[in-house]
């Protein structure tokens, strides 16, 4: 089974030796747990979701079988429009559809700096658009991260010192929060064709 990572720096690994990043660290993961799956490193650093569209019929090529999505956060240090980064975000999950490839769809969550509205339209595109295509949806990418009580030693602990980016210990609980849902992921291809 070959699933695409189709997303930005956070997906390509910014920062980190080839098999520190979150592809390499995700298959090393499943692999563990027994499934068997390829993963293809689609992510590109500074990408936003109009890159993501613009690339998505490259990556969903005749081999792959399900795809992570996890763009959106370029958008938003851009402070793009909600609306446009949704309607990007449609068209990458129509694709898919089109296409018959299973999607694990990964949210991000908005700071507060641009106001209650950017926050509550970026925040919510996720899950709305997961809903409407009917795909997994796991609502925060660095949700494990985020989750950890002390945030100032977490930065420390798991953040490279631009404070964007997870090392490889951050992107180790990334992939123990998101692996689960990758792993559904899996099986949801296994069941849907009979592999």
């Amino acid at each position: 089974m070959v699933i695409a990572a189709l997303g930005d720096s956070l997906t390509q690994g910014y920062g980190l030796s080839p098999d520190q990043g979150f592809v390499p660290q995700l298959e090393a993961w499943l692999a563990e747990r027994g499934v068997e799956a390829r993963l293809i490193n689609a992510g590109v650093s500074g990408d936003t979701t109009a890159g993501g569209l613009s690339r998505v019929d490259w990556t969903l090529g005749d081999e792959v079988d399900a795809m992570i999505v996890a763009l959106g956060g370029n958008d938003m240090l851009r402070g793009i429009d909600p609306a446009t980064s949704r309607a990007n975000l449609d068209g990458i999950l129509a694709r898919a559809e089109e296409a018959g490839v299973e999607v694990l769809l990964v949210g991000m969550s908005a700071p507060g700096n641009y106001g209650p509205d950017y926050k509550a339209a970026f925040d919510g595109m996720y899950p709305a658009l997961s809903e409407r295509y009917g795909t997994l949806y796991a609502d925060d990418f660095l949700g494990a991260l985020a989750d950890l009580p002390d945030r100032r030693q977490a930065m420390a602990d798991y953040m490279q010192p631009d404070g964007i980016h997870p090392n490889a210990d951050g992107v180790s609980l990334i992939v123990e929060d998101l692996g689960p849902e990758v792993a559904s992921l899996a099986e949801r291809v296994r069941d849907g064709d009979g592999d």
